[in-house]
């Protein structure tokens, strides 16, 4: 029970990054109808940020991190009015191209602003950890845990239960009917993408003390994140962020109890087999739904 509960509690940590990483993904597609593969590398770029504000900087760790959100809220900004905003008329697969294209200038802007040495950033709560059920856990992990869900939880609280939610359904909806009912459609795209930016540095430094904040610190968040959309279906904000937290807790308990049969090795590849046979049976995902257009 101890081994399990440890195996949950830490997929726990692992699925809240991988689900605001999800959530960033899915809030541009639904709004701006873009798979927004930068994601990754814009959360690794403001990353970056918050770990110069703290080491260079001199500020507390908590500043560094406000300062980072700060500056990932402005790129996203940016990104919408310089390149997305001017991008509306062209075909689908041509937006993709962009984000694709905003990886390589993320990545050569930020090697040329900070380096392509790894640095270090701590944890928000040093040291400390209790006992769940015999299994151990550091405070920053319950952090991690409890600010990921309440995070996500105020998001959907908005979304329900606001006129800015509703504006944001409607556009996701179908933008042109939402933009004659009145709705800023392109306010709540620019604010989607400056939120997206927020979610990609917040996944980086939960993420970071664990490994190095590099060039690459987001790259398997951003991975099992863009599974996590299509586990979950494009065309729900919830189902994302069910995704992402079934990937990681299978991977952990595939990796852990697989051991004995020789599996552990083959975890990742195993959950990915998996996820591809659903989504034969079930191409829309967990709680995706199947769009019929009426011509």
């Amino acid at each position: 029970m101890a081994i399990f509960m440890q195996l949950l509690l830490r997929s726990l940590e692992t699925g809240s990054v991988y689900a605001l990483a999800a959530l960033g993904i899915i809030i541009i597609y639904r709004t701006s109808n873009i798979t927004h593969f930068a994601q990754g590398a814009m959360g690794m770029f403001n990353t970056f940020a918050v770990t110069f504000f703290f080491l260079y900087g001199r500020m507390p760790l908590w500043l560094a991190i406000l300062m980072g959100v700060a500056t990932a809220f402005l790129m996203g900004v940016l990104v919408d009015l310089v390149i997305i905003r001017r991008a509306k008329r062209i075909a689908p697969i041509s937006k993709q191209i962009i984000t694709l294209g905003l990886i390589m200038v993320v990545l050569g802007l930020a090697s040329t602003v900070f380096g392509v040495d790894p640095l270090p950033l701590p944890k928000l709560i040093q040291g400390g950890e209790f006992d769940v059920l015999g299994a151990t856990i550091s405070y920053n992990a319950v952090f991690n845990i409890v600010f990921g869900l309440a995070l996500m939880s105020l998001f959907f609280y908005i979304l329900q239960r606001t006129k800015w939610g509703l504006a944001v359904r409607t556009t996701a909806s179908n933008e042109l009917t939402a933009r004659l009912m009145g709705v800023p459609t392109k306010t709540v795209t620019m604010v989607a993408w400056a939120l997206a930016g927020v979610l990609g540095v917040l996944a980086g430094v939960m993420i970071a003390p664990a490994t190095k904040v590099d060039l690459n610190v987001l790259d398997a968040v951003q991975i099992n994140a863009l599974i996590a959309c299509v586990l979950g279906g494009f065309q729900s904000f919830y189902g994302p962020v069910i995704g992402a937290y079934i990937i990681a807790i299978a991977k952990n308990m595939i990796v852990f109890y697989g051991q004995p049969l020789g599996l552990d090795v083959w975890g990742e590849q195993l959950v990915l087999l998996s996820i591809l046979i659903f989504i034969i049976f079930r191409p829309n995902g967990i709680i995706g739904k199947k769009i019929v257009k009426k011509v």
